[in-house]
């Protein structure tokens, strides 16, 4: 009888114990847990007042333009206001020669015939042109007004150069003018029936004048008629 073989032993495998971090992780899972927690809130608040605080950077800058946009039309309000004090009167006493707003022949019309009464002249002859924009050499800031000119001739018989020169001062009291040219030459003398009848010139001038008015421009009077 055969001796039963002995029984063949499985063979042995070693197990390597777990590194220790992870044996015990489950214990300290609910703190690896809370510190993930946290730290995701955490980023997120920092990162929540990084944008806040680029926010309250973009609409500190604004609020100083805004203030800064406010003081240049405050200051700009207050040069307006001081240069209207400043040139008020004189743009009142322009507008009572008539040179700004519409052309007033009949004033001029009227000047003329008291001032002969006034100054006793000869008799003097007229002519006014229709009104025509008035170029100047040299650039005029006008604003919304436009310079337009009339242009006068008058011829005068005068008993003395002066007369033309009274006459000019008296005129532009009633507007404003510029002379263009003037020509005065001496005429024939009269005879003694005439001289005894009436004061005979012994000159006689013959003036071209520019009567300026400023008006308002096409833009304004639309302005004005809405």
């Amino acid at each position: 009888m055969n001796a039963a073989a002995p029984a063949a032993r499985a063979p042995f495998i070693a197990r390597r114990a777990l590194p220790y971090w992870i044996r015990d992780f489950a214990v300290v899972r609910p703190a690896v847990i809370t510190f993930a927690a946290v730290t995701l809130v955490s980023v997120a608040c920092a990162l929540a007042s990084h944008l806040q605080l680029a926010q309250a950077r973009q609409d500190e800058r604004q609020a100083h333009d805004m203030r800064d946009a406010a003081r240049r039309r405050f200051l700009y309000a207050e040069s307006e206001k001081q240069e209207i004090r400043s040139y008020q009167p004189l743009f009142v006493e322009l507008q009572r020669r008539h040179f700004v707003g519409a052309e007033n022949r009949l004033d001029w019309v009227d000047a003329i015939r008291q001032i002969q009464e006034r100054r006793r002249l000869l008799p003097l002859t007229y002519e006014i042109d229709p009104q025509q924009p008035y170029k100047l050499e040299g650039r005029l800031a006008t604003g919304d007004y436009q310079l337009r000119g009339s242009r006068m001739t008058v011829h005068m018989d005068l008993v003395h150069e002066m007369d033309l020169f009274q006459f000019l001062v008296d005129l532009r009291q009633h507007g404003v003018f510029t002379v263009q040219q003037c020509s005065m030459r001496r005429t024939a003398g009269t005879g003694a029936a005439s001289a005894a009848a009436a004061p005979a010139g012994n000159l006689s001038s013959d003036c071209t004048l520019h009567w300026l008015t400023l008006t308002p421009g096409v833009r304004r009077a639309a302005g004005a008629a809405r």
